[in-house]
Formats: structure tokens, C-alpha cells, sequence
């Protein structure tokens, strides 16, 4: 399963997508993604499956045309 992770450097500052990883569940993403991206003083990191994003908008895409 591939995990997104994001990261923000101090309280108040947005969410920015810093990698993504593979796991096979959210607690070895989370280890994973620790260890992985630990190169900076983070204030906080999240990891989330990409299979639960959901598209709100796409330029490429027109007319609600869903592929």
C-alpha cells in the first residue's frame, strides 16, 4: 500500500506533502515514514493511504467526465 506523508515545520504552518512510502499497514507507514524523513525538526508528520484521497478538481478533466 503507498502512503502519502506530510510534514509542517511549526504550529500554524500548512500541511506539505514531503514523500510518500510503501507499507503494508498505517503503523509501519508511520515508522517508515519516521525514519525516512526524520532529516528535519518537524513539529508534525501524518502519513495517509493514497487510495483515500479524493479529487475535488482537475484541469485536464472537463465537464465532470470522471476516468
Amino acid at each position: 500500500m503507498i502512503f502519502e506523508v506530510f510534514a509542517r515545520k511549526s504550529r500554524g504552518e500548512p500541511l506539505r506533502h514531503i514523500g510518500n512510502l510503501n507499507a503494508p499497514d498505517a503503523e509501519l507507514a508511520r515508522v517508515y515514514a519516521f525514519n525516512t524523513y526524520d532529516e528535519e525538526r518537524w513539529f508534525d508528520m501524518w502519513v495517509t493511504p493514497r487510495e483515500h484521497f479524493v479529487e475535488v478538481f482537475n484541469a485536464e478533466r472537463q465537464n465532470g467526465d470522471v476516468r
